[in-house]
């Protein structure tokens, strides 16, 4: 020992018998030592040295024994103490490979061995209990944070000691002998220990302490089994009875038939004497038979291996070493165990547990104390298994949540094991940690279903229909299978995992049979690479293939409902910020990715990007409007699967390095999600093949070592395979057949009837199949996969068989004349036009233009591409956009900029693409500079002389100014027209007519007919909160448009959580479109808005339609005027008509220059008075349909609000109206039409209205 450490231990005193006498200095001495520790080097000198000084045994723990009172001296020796007893896995990082610090590790650890030896005492932990007790007494307001510090070290200390692992050459005690680690436990009992120990993992105040509690327990328990604790100090059971005998009777067997074997072995005569022979059929080196030199009875086991040296097996080839047995301790220290567990279960379990996974959870805790928590969580819920269960004991460890935590640390160990090879060893032991805790939860589930507790057998339901329903838990147990590895996992890891997979799939199959459909989830990874995409092949672009894919497609979209789980809608990303691509080609480029996605048959994904495509690019409704309903988003997907997209060629791929490709690949890695009906043997054919079949024959191997039920799950599972499946022919394989042959071999083979009647069965059809199939035994070399397995029973197939059909010469013959005949003709589709003109008319069309190119009739099979319809597909390429530039700039100043464009464009589009194109480009600022221009030469014309009918309509359609409100009726019917429209006398005449009117832009009486039934419906849903704030703000913005004389876009700002409900809601946002309030214009913009082009009036007007139950008095006021049989209202009436009549003619020739909109407002202002004169002049007598009252009101009204264009389109309709309905009176609202029950009539006849409201206008012309 150093002379510096020498002095310094003997300043701290010295034992004299039973008497320990402390040394003035010796706290001063006590902290120089600790000082040491601190400065130690890396071979741990201090260490050893003081170990070997036995300075712990003889010094510092009579000190605190018999001088504890001493606060500063005690608390000085258990810092010591603590660093004294740090494991020394801890002290060298890990197990060093160097032979002199290996050396040094082993020295460290025999001294941590007699430091726990010494801790064995009642005395010592007698004192560190008393101390813990007087500290843990102390309110969290007394206690110091010396107090905090001096509990940690003394629960650090316990741990520590428990920790040092046993000495196996000093401990050789057998089963119920007392080791020094039951020494330890014991005294812990007797001090009274472990109950401190319950009351920290019980109490609420001492939670800080939750992680320290579990490592003490999980290292008192460190040899035990649950099984061996529930059974202590109870008589046997009647099946362990039985299970020991069944041993017993194994071994007698195979005593017996090793004594008869050597009887057999004796020959009657001495073998002294020995002898030469030949053994016939045994080649030696040469071409001569075997000469054997030994006796005869032995010549049966005779090899060619004789005497050769075994050959090493490569460390990474070795089979992992398995974990030290448990042994059965001491019966008194069983049986305080048992109590202490069971304490532990009612008092603290739920607790504890729940505070050590917040930990967790949170990162809170050191690395890898997840382990404890596994631990535990698998030890007590066995015990609690075999104690006379109790659901509720468990109940913090017995969900979902559980199920999920070990899943993912299972799978975070199987990846560490790839990762780091190093550490493989420790990783796998975690794992099989993480494996037990996962079979613990499935036999906790199993044991709830045979509960008398019906809602103790419910909660197991409800978690059963969780862990299957979810494919990550429901196959879990292939993936363990498959990657098994004997060099990294140890063969008790592989008995749990084959043990698990036999009680899944036995509750499993429990579970299936009680339900007649079982609806399961299924993930689908689809990995993309980022560079190097292949263009989609001729095969998967035909019209046949896009037919059947497009099947395909539609039938999964609309079996999911088009529902998209949350984690596709996450994983899609159509826009990259980041990137250097514009913005146009990185549109381009989303709308290849969804054409991809559905030329890959993934129709959830497909639709998850075109809907968050939209989001990204909501302008021009590339990828369907805001509110596109499903139906047309599935019309929408199926002409983008048809459309021929610019694609751009992809550059050659230059990987640097595999593992940035890996990782590239891995970025790109999409999940489809979908659910579809469980069927229980489709879910076990995915057992059915060789990987799976590896393992279980492994675990076979050790037939005898293994349990009865381990070599019954085994034989379970290989009959699924045989049996059920009818796939005996996978185990057709040598290895097979010769451990087949040692189970039938075996003396004991009584004790293994499962297996001996299974390999039975499986030698019977092989040798039934051998005598069909002379191939059969070559096959015998190979393991086979289920296609290798199907050919070797059902028979190969031959070579040659499933190819295409080929071409003879008669044939290709025949197809050279007919392409000569028609290949000049001016047909569409001359592959069309061949396919009913051969012999064979049966070829599919992709056959047929193959065929041509390899006879060299044509150079590339683009060339007989079909033609494809226009797809309303809204991408322009480089050179559209200019031709669409210069086109706009030939014809801006014509009166129909729009027609004539679409005249001369040569990639025909539909007028609303057009439109949405010119306005993205800048072109225009809005739509009304698009509309046609009417020409304004005529004075009599413009003051609405000599107008026809027609021009006075087709003024009304074009005076009306374009929103949104109807967008998608326009787009519908401009592309119905699409092609009509390319002739100007074509497009006058539909707009002309009434057809016309019906297919494209409908009017706005048919457009705003329904809003009072709207505003009904919806204040019958509870929005009249909603309803009232949008009047309220219709009416400011009018107030303020007034006031400061300016026009901008107001946006709706819902501040209270029923109007932001509302803004939700698709009828309101319907009705806000018919007000012609538009809703966001790109991504920038989140609120809906006021436009800028509504005026003060058409304000007011729309906040009165929004009160339709207002009028309903006075209508009735209207009737009981109705019936006042007096004509002084009537002539009130007709001079109030006549000075509006004249006040009207006066404003007209005032505002001779005004803009063509205020214009054609005059017109339609003076159409009606003479109309209305007409009409109460003539019917004034008989005809009592709208009453005096009436008539003046709503003259007012129109004489007050005359500056809406839709009002006076809707007024004609409403006079039409009033002849045809007698209580149906005109409300006040512009844009409300017929807002009580006629409203619905109105609607179906609305072409017959029209036809007598061209049939009026004609008969007040003629009477002009």
């Amino acid at each position: 020992m150093n002379c510096e450490l020498l002095a310094t231990c003997t300043a701290l005193g010295y034992l004299e018998g039973d008497t320990y006498h402390k040394e003035a200095d010796c706290l001063e001495s006590v902290k120089d030592l600790i000082r040491y520790l601190r400065h130690e080097d890396d071979s741990r000198d201090v260490r050893q040295q003081l170990g070997a000084g036995q300075i712990v045994q003889n010094d510092l723990l009579p000190i605190i024994i018999q001088h504890g009172q001493d606060k500063a001296l005690f608390d000085a020796c258990i810092r010591l103490m603590v660093n004294l007893t740090q494991p020394a896995m801890l002290c060298f990082g890990k197990v060093p490979d160097d032979p002199v610090f290996r050396h040094h590790f082993l020295q460290v650890t025999s001294h941590l061995q007699a430091y726990k030896e010494a801790f064995a005492s009642e005395k010592v932990f007698g004192i560190l209990s008393e101390i813990l007790y007087n500290l843990l007494q102390l309110d969290w307001e007394q206690r110091q944070e010396e107090d905090n510090l001096l509990i940690e070290r003394i629960l650090l200390l316990v741990r520590n000691v428990l920790h040092v692992p046993a000495d196996p050459c000093e401990e050789k005690k057998v089963d119920d002998d007392a080791s020094i680690h039951d020494r330890l436990l014991w005294a812990i009992h007797m001090s009274g220990f472990d109950d401190l120990v319950k009351f920290l993992a019980s109490a609420q105040s001492e939670q800080q302490w939750s992680m320290h509690v579990l490592e003490i327990i999980s290292l008192m328990f460190r040899d035990q089994t649950p099984e061996a604790l529930v059974s202590a100090g109870q008589a046997r059971s009647a099946e362990e009875k039985q299970r020991d005998s069944q041993e017993l009777e194994a071994l007698r067997q195979k005593e017996h038939a090793a004594k008869r074997s050597r009887t057999f072995q004796r020959g009657t005569r001495h073998s002294r004497f020995g002898g030469s022979y030949v053994i016939q059929g045994l080649k030696s080196i040469g071409d001569k038979d075997v000469i054997y030199h030994r006796n005869i009875h032995d010549f049966k086991n005779y090899t060619h291996d004789v005497g050769k040296a075994v050959r090493r097996v490569p460390k990474k080839n070795r089979q992992a070493q398995e974990c030290k047995d448990k042994r059965r301790s001491a019966l008194n220290v069983r049986l305080f165990l048992r109590e202490f567990c069971v304490d532990f279960l009612e008092n603290c379990y739920n607790r504890l547990m729940y505070l050590v996974k917040e930990s967790l959870i949170r990162e809170q805790t050191q690395q890898h104390d997840e382990t404890y928590y596994l631990w535990a969580l698998s030890f007590f819920m066995a015990f609690n298994r075999g104690n006379g269960f109790r659901a509720d004991l468990v109940s913090e460890t017995m969900s979902i949540r559980a199920f999920h935590f070990i899943e993912r640390n299972i799978t975070n160990y199987y990846e560490m094991i790839l990762t780091d090879r190093k550490e493989a060893t420790s990783w796998s032991r975690r794992m099989h940690l993480a494996l037990k805790a996962y079979q613990e939860l499935l036999l906790t589930v199993n044991e709830m279903d045979r509960s008398q507790d019906e809602s103790i057998r419910h909660s197991s339901n409800v978690i059963k229909s969780n862990i299957f329903y979810l494919m990550e838990y429901r196959e879990i147990f292939l993936t363990l299978l498959r990657k098994f590895d004997e060099t990294k996992q140890p063969h008790s890891y592989l008995k749990d995992l084959v043990e698990s997979t036999h009680l899944f799939l036995r509750m499993l199959e429990r579970f299936c049979k009680g339900r007649r459909n079982l609806i399961v989830q299924k993930k689908k990874v689809k990995r993309r690479r980022s560079r190097g995409d292949k263009k989609p092949s001729a095969a998967e672009t035909s019209p046949e293939a896009l037919a059947e894919t497009w099947k395909i497609v539609e039938e999964e979209l609309k079996t999911a409902g088009f529902q998209l789980s949350e984690s596709l809608m996450e994983s899609i990303v159509p826009f990259d910020a980041t990137s250097e691509t514009p913005l146009e080609e990185q549109r381009t480029e989303a709308m290849v990715r969804v054409q991809d996605s559905l030329l890959a048959r993934l129709g959830p994904e497909a639709l998850g990007l075109l809907r968050a495509a939209r989001e990204v690019w909501p302008e021009g409704d590339v990828f369907g409007s805001a509110d596109v309903e499903p139906e047309e988003e599935l019309e929408l997907l199926k002409q983008i699967l048809h459309a021929t997209l610019p694609r751009s060629s992809p550059s050659e791929p230059v990987v640097e390095d595999e593992d940035d490709a890996e990782l590239e690949e891995e970025e790109f890695e999409s999940v489809q999600v979908s659910e579809r009906e469980f069927n229980f043997l489709d879910f076990i054919k995915k057992f059915a093949s060789p990987n799976i079949m590896r393992p279980y024959l492994l675990l076979l191997r050790s037939y005898s070592k293994n349990t009865p039920h381990t070599n019954h799950c085994i034989a379970r599972m290989l009959h699924r395979v045989a049996v059920d499946l009818k796939m005996d022919a996978l185990l057709f394989q040598l290895s097979v057949f010769n451990l087949f042959n040692k189970i039938l071999s075996d003396p004991a083979a009584a004790a293994y009837k499962e297996l001996v009647t299974f390999a039975k069965y499986v030698l019977n059809h092989f040798f039934s199949l051998a005598a069909q199939n002379d191939k059969a035994y070559v096959e015998l070399l190979f393991w086979k996969n289920v296609g290798a397995a199907r050919e070797m029973t059902e028979g190969y197939s031959k070579e040659g068989e499933g190819k295409k059909p080929t071409w003879t010469e008669e044939e290709e013959e025949e197809l050279r004349k007919l392409y000569e005949e028609h290949r000049h003709s001016e047909v569409p589709d001359i592959v069309e036009t061949l396919l009913p003109l051969l012999s064979n008319s049966s070829r599919p069309r992709r056959q047929v233009v193959m065929q041509l190119v390899h006879m060299g009739l044509v150079d590339n099979a683009k060339e007989l591409k079909k033609q494809k319809k226009g797809t309303q597909i809204v991408l322009w390429t480089e050179e559209q956009e200019q031709e669409l530039e210069m086109l706009y700039e030939e014809y801006k100043d014509s009166d129909d900029v729009l027609g004539n464009i679409l005249k001369k464009v040569t990639a025909k589009r539909s007028r609303a693409r057009v439109v949405d194109k010119l306005l993205s480009m800048g072109l225009v600022s809005e739509r009304r500079e698009l509309y046609k221009r009417r020409s304004r030469s005529a004075k009599g014309k413009s003051a609405g002389k000599g107008m026809t009918e027609e021009e006075f309509l087709e003024g009304l359609t074009q005076g009306y100014p374009d929103d949104s409100v109807d967008r998608d009726d326009e787009d519908e019917g401009d592309d119905e027209c699409e092609e009509s429209e390319e002739e100007e006398d074509q497009e006058q005449e539909k707009s002309q007519n009434g057809g016309r009117r019906s297919q494209g832009l409908h009017s706005p009486v048919e457009r705003r007919a329904d809003v009072g039934t709207m505003v009904l419906s919806l204040q019958q849903e509870g929005l009249s909160g909603p309803m009232l704030w949008l009047q309220n703000c219709l009416n400011k913005t009018a107030e303020d448009r007034k006031k400061d004389g300016l026009s901008q876009a107001v946006p709706l700002v819902p501040l209270t959580e029923e109007n932001e409900d509302a803004m939700d809601n698709k009828s309101f946002r319907k009705l806000l479109r018919k007000l012609g309030i538009r809703g966001p214009a790109n991504e920038q913009e989140i609120f809906w808005r006021i436009p800028a082009n509504i005026t003060p009036s058409q304000l007011h007007s729309a906040a009165a339609a929004l009160s339709p139950r207002e009028d309903e008095p006075k209508e009735d006021q209207e009737e009981d005027d109705s019936r006042d049989p007096t004509g002084e209202s009537q002539g009130n009436e007709e001079k109030e008509e006549e000075e509006e009549e004249k006040e009207k003619e006066e404003k007209e020739k005032e505002k001779e220059v005004v803009s063509g909109e205020q214009r054609v407002q005059a017109l339609r202002a003076l159409l009606l008075s003479r109309k209305r004169k007409h009409h109460t002049s003539e019917h004034t007598a008989p005809v009592s349909d709208v009453t005096p009252t009436e008539d003046t009101d709503s003259t007012m009204e129109r004489s007050q609000e005359k500056t809406s264009t839709k009002r006076s389109r809707n007024r004609v309709l409403d006079d039409d109206d009033d002849e045809e309905n007698e209580d149906d009176s005109t409300t006040a609202v512009d844009m409300d039409t017929n807002g009580d029950a006629d409203s619905d009539r109105e609607d179906i006849s609305a072409p017959v209205k029209r036809r007598r409201k061209m049939v009026l206008i004609d008969e007040e012309d003629d009477e002009d």
